[in-house]
């Protein structure tokens, strides 16, 4: 593995940025024979997602929900405990799980010689990206392709600024040294909910606060509406419509003023922390891109034409180009974009890319929604399956939820599938598969599943569509 000191001058692709859009550009070119280096500006692979993102979170959240679910529930199942919280442990054991992840892609890129070149890189010409190390040093590489694959970093509010102790972002709120008695998070969005939900579980009191008059926009209205009562009746409180103008930090704590996003009488809130997650925005400054005549637009995004940019041998992926800002969409956009470059069919089929939210329950979901569907003028059958009547969640007691599914009135074909529920993030993928290959509710409705299993669920859910379910 090449270090920055001593990186090899000329490669058939350079990728910059080491996350899942461009470690996995970089095993997918290896795979194919091309001469490839990775540029990640962090000391270790894996990008925001691995390092402080979707697996740290997914780590705290298994972990608190397993703290949750001791305290309130194993009595009830005959396991008597009096469990403590050891929050050191428990960042502990979140950090040996990365790293172990970081060390896997570093294994990886040698297995598909990939050179990782540490430092940030930055385009400085046609076919040229200069990588400055730690230290300051430079190294010019030669590349008859560069991918950029930057990714996104957190949106913050105007006149709001991070201190990472008292207002965070979502890295800071990965890594708060106590427990807080009370948070705000700012934003009802996918991971102001997971992060707001593992400080709840473990003691915070806490109150999210949207602009917008529903919770997780993009979800279909009647799973959020069923979602939101969940995270209420966990203790979650709710300000929605409503807007952050100031906020204010002192030594015992944060006050937040808001008001109606219409208009209306300001009010003031006050809490130990408050996590901002209203969102995040492409990771594009300092990259040189003016060097060859890319623009982003007005969002930052660079505009693209499958992963091509206006500049000849220039190519992006991911969270800087338009398309949901997920991890998989980005591995998706990486093989695409090496195949292309490699001459091969590069394709990524937006629509059936799947979306999760790793709460309890989880909510996940693939393709249109029902509000959508409406908005098109598209007619279609539904149907749904209650979590309630399945065997496994009952006996488990996590019977919270449902599975909804949407399909064409004339042809049957699934144009959606929504679900709340266990471990509905696994199950997901098998409605991903139905409509890949524009199955009809009636395919999945007759194959069988096994029992007893939460995947039956799916299958009850699909035979609704045409009104035959069996167990509700």
């Amino acid at each position: 593995m090449a270090d920055n000191a001593q990186a090899p001058g000329r490669y058939d692709v350079v990728i910059i940025g080491g996350g899942p859009g461009g470690y996995n550009a970089a095993i997918r070119a290896g795979q194919l024979g091309m001469k490839v280096a990775c540029v990640e500006m962090r000391s270790t692979l894996g990008g925001t997602c691995l390092n402080v993102g979707c697996i740290p979170s997914k780590a705290l959240l298994h972990a608190s929900e397993l703290f949750e679910e001791a305290n309130k529930d194993f009595a009830s199942i005959g396991i008597e405990v009096n469990p403590k919280l050891n929050l050191p442990q428990m960042m502990t054991s979140k950090s040996d799980s990365v790293g172990q992840l970081t060390k896997g892609i570093e294994f990886l890129f040698k297995k598909n010689k990939v050179d990782w070149i540490k430092g940030m890189g930055r385009i400085s010409g046609p076919g040229q990206v200069e990588v400055t190390s730690e230290a300051g040093g430079k190294t010019l590489l030669q590349a008859a392709n560069i991918v950029i694959a930057t990714g996104s970093e957190p949106v913050g509010l105007p006149g709001i600024a991070f201190d990472q102790k008292q207002i965070v972002d979502s890295t800071g709120a990965l890594s708060l040294p106590a427990v807080p008695k009370s948070m705000i998070v700012v934003g009802a969005g996918i991971i102001g909910l997971e992060l707001g939900s593992v400080w709840r579980r473990l003691g915070a009191e806490v109150t999210v606060v949207e602009f917008l008059p529903r919770i997780t926009p993009g979800m279909d209205t009647e799973i959020a509406s069923a979602f939101q009562r969940a995270l209420i009746k966990q203790g979650m409180q709710f300000k929605l419509g409503a807007k952050v103008t100031s906020a204010k930090g002192a030594a015992d704590g944060v006050t937040l003023t808001i008001e109606p996003a219409g208009g209306g009488q300001a009010e003031t809130l006050k809490a130990d922390v408050v996590l901002v997650a209203i969102g995040r925005k492409p990771y594009t400054q300092g990259l040189g891109l003016e060097t060859v005549g890319i623009t982003p637009d007005q969002r930052g995004f660079i505009p693209t034409d499958h992963f091509r940019t206006t500049a000849p041998g220039v190519w992006a992926i991911g969270d800087v180009i338009l398309g949901p800002m997920l991890a998989h969409k980005a591995e998706d956009d990486a093989v695409a974009c090496i195949e292309l470059i490699a001459g091969k069919a590069g394709h990524v089929d937006y629509n059936l890319v799947p979306s999760v939210v790793y709460t309890f329950p989880e909510v996940a979901w693939v393709g249109q929604t029902e509000d959508q569907l409406k908005a098109s003028g598209i007619a279609y059958k539904t149907g749904k399956f209650n979590f309630a009547a399945n065997s496994r969640a009952k006996v488990n007691h996590e019977a919270e939820g449902l599975v909804k599914f949407l399909a064409d009135a004339k042809t049957d074909r699934v144009l959606g599938v929504h679900m709340m529920g266990p471990e509905v993030g696994e199950m997901i993928a098998e409605a991903c598969v139905l409509m890949a290959f524009a199955g009809a509710s009636e395919d999945l409705a007759r194959i069988c599943h096994p029992h007893p299993t939460r995947s039956e669920a799916v299958r009850q859910a699909a035979m609704g569509v045409e009104g035959w379910t069996m167990q509700s």
